[in-house]
């Protein structure tokens, strides 16, 4: 009953489940929902191609390398966040546990 009543929580366990489902799930679940999408839909794949090309002929190869390695420091630094976000909620959970249990004596 506590449990339903937001008494006792479930936070550590569940938040670390969370966490890999966001950092290693999603990713890859969204590069093939992509990835599907493109081929079921022609219209986007036309969209798809059309803006490649567009932006990818405008850029010469220093360019396009560093527009490859930005977008892998945007993904690296979005991890990261996903990380340090849950930590806080992790550490606040363990703060709320201690304070219910100096509370107890």
């Amino acid at each position: 009953m506590d449990f339903l009543t937001f008494k006792s929580f479930i936070s550590t366990s569940a938040l670390i489940v969370f966490y890999y489902i966001g950092a290693f799930i999603l990713p890859i679940g969204t590069w093939f929902l992509s990835a599907w999408l493109i081929k079921k839909y022609k219209f986007i794949d036309d969209a798809q191609k059309i803006g490649r090309d567009a932006i990818w002929g405008l850029l010469n190869k220093k360019q396009q390398t560093k527009l490859v390695t930005l977008f892998i420091i945007f993904f690296l630094f979005l991890e990261l966040f996903w990380r340090m976000m849950f930590e806080f909620l992790i550490a606040y959970m363990q703060i709320r546990d201690a304070l219910l249990q100096s509370q107890a004596f």
